[in-house]
């Protein structure tokens, strides 16, 4: 099966997951979406990873609430120790289920920032991505200048919609007392 992996800290999961999520099952070629919920990134200090457990059950939760087929929610990286490195969560995933095939899903502002992850070209040459629109990111440019780089790394583009919302713009209004209601998925 073709999996597409779309792995985050869905601090919260908003309507923008959601319109990427509903673009991935409709996609041809893809079998699955595996959300994978991430205890830590890495390269971000605003995401505790004591809320991780709490984070895996609002995702289940709202994959339910949705009625989102062909969705799973995998906790696979609340089981590996840290530090949470998207390398190793694929890794794992293809020792899981060597029968498999593993595609990254991530956003325009991610791919803007891969050389900073831990063997981001193992990333892009043996699973590959798709990366989806953000506002100010020109995931063109920044396709031609990875393959520049290697030729052989493996990068799409996925022509999803774009929302403008984010789960840091989300906590943030919550902690104004705004209602953010509209925004959760």
């Amino acid at each position: 099966m073709r999996i597409a992996v779309y792995s985050g800290s869905f601090n919260p999961l908003h309507v923008g997951h959601l319109a990427i999520i509903r673009h991935l099952i409709a996609m041809e070629g893809f079998d699955m979406v595996y959300l994978v919920v991430s205890p830590k990134n890495p390269l971000k200090d605003n995401i505790c990873a004591d809320t991780a457990a709490e984070r895996l059950r609002a995702a289940q939760e709202a994959v339910l609430r949705q009625g989102l087929g062909k969705v799973r929610v995998d906790d696979i990286e609340l089981r590996l120790p840290p530090p949470y490195y998207t390398i190793r969560t694929l890794d794992a995933l293809r020792t899981r289920e060597p029968e498999n095939e593993f595609t990254l899903i991530m956003g325009g502002d991610q791919i803007a920032s891969i050389r900073q992850w831990k063997d981001y070209g193992r990333i892009l040459s043996e699973y590959g991505v798709l990366a989806y629109p953000r506002t100010g990111f020109d995931i063109e440019k920044t396709k031609e200048s990875l393959q520049k780089e290697n030729p052989s790394y493996r990068i799409g583009i996925i022509d999803a919609p774009v929302v403008d919302i984010s789960s840091t713009a989300i906590r943030e209004g919550i902690a104004a007392g705004e209602d953010m209601e509209k925004y959760l998925m």
